[in-house]
Order: C-alpha cells, then structure tokens, then sequence
C-alpha cells in the first residue's frame, strides 16, 4: 500500500429506518426524536466500556449509498448557490467519510443505540469517539455562508440531489 492509500475497515453497522437517503433528516438536530443502532462485531464490542458516561458521541462512518462521483462544487441542502465540497456538509465527497454527533440512549452487549441519527440503514461505521463539548466545540466558531435558522436546519429533509 503506498503512503497516500488509507484502506479501513468497518467496526459494525448502524442500523436505522431510512432506507435511502430521500427525506431523511440532513442533520442529526434535524429529528432528534429518531432512534438507530450503531451494531459492532463482537470483536469491538469491549470497545464501548465507559461510554455510557457520555450523553453524546461522534460517529464516523462510510457513505455507502452515495454516488461515487465527487464534484468538487455541490449544491448544498440549506443553499441554492453551487460551494466548494470542502465547505459543505455533502454526503458525496473524494472520500466518501461521514460524521454525526448523536445522543447514546443506551449500551447493550456492543450495541450502542442513539437518537438523532441521520443516515441510511447498513451504513458502515467506522468509528465511534466522546463527544466532549470543551475539546468539539469551539467559543469562537464562524458558520461561513451557512446562514440559515436553526428552524430551517431542523426542518430540512435529504433529497434527490446526491442520490
């Protein structure tokens, strides 16, 4: 493998009631009320000790059902102006790698089930981290040309653009 090659592996699936990306939440705030399962082999299961003292946890996963073409200018959901991939949160991108920040609900034998979640059913995960407000999030952030409420956020739902 050369040095710029990454090749990983999934730890388990994450379990969900959207079948396709169509009208899914865009955002985890944008239904913190739906519940799925990050499913871990067993091999990882171990993994989850001491999680259950976080409210929250970051989950990195494969955005196996986007296209693979990964234009470098995407329409974004919240925008009607072409921005560079870089700048949006666009599930088609040169690495196909998502990120959500949800709420644990529980932790069962290696299943770690969550609220809020917003991605399609059988998504590869391939991480999961603490969510620690002091280390994630920033005094000083700037939101860029992202200027939208956070009602249209919550109220925003996936559609056909990066099927």
């Amino acid at each position: 493998m050369s040095e710029d090659q990454v090749i990983y592996e999934s730890i388990g699936v994450i379990r969900t009631p959207f079948e396709s990306p169509d009208g899914m939440p865009i955002q985890p705030v944008g239904d913190a009320a739906v519940e799925g399962t990050v499913e871990l082999k067993e091999a990882y299961s171990d993994g989850v000790k001491d999680l259950d003292g976080f409210t929250h946890c970051i989950l990195l996963y494969h955005f196996h059902a986007s296209d693979d073409a990964a234009p470098l200018e995407v329409e974004p959901f919240l925008d009607d102006e072409p921005r560079g991939v870089f700048a949006t949160r666009a599930p088609q991108r040169p690495n196909p790698i998502g990120l959500s920040v949800v709420e644990i609900e529980s932790i069962t034998d290696g299943d770690v089930t969550v609220n809020g979640i917003d991605v399609v059913d059988q998504t590869p995960v391939l991480d999961i981290k603490p969510f620690v407000p002091d280390f994630d999030v920033p005094a000083d952030a700037d939101t860029g040309w992202l200027t939208a409420s956070k009602s249209t956020i919550r109220s925003k739902q996936a559609d056909e653009r990066f099927l």
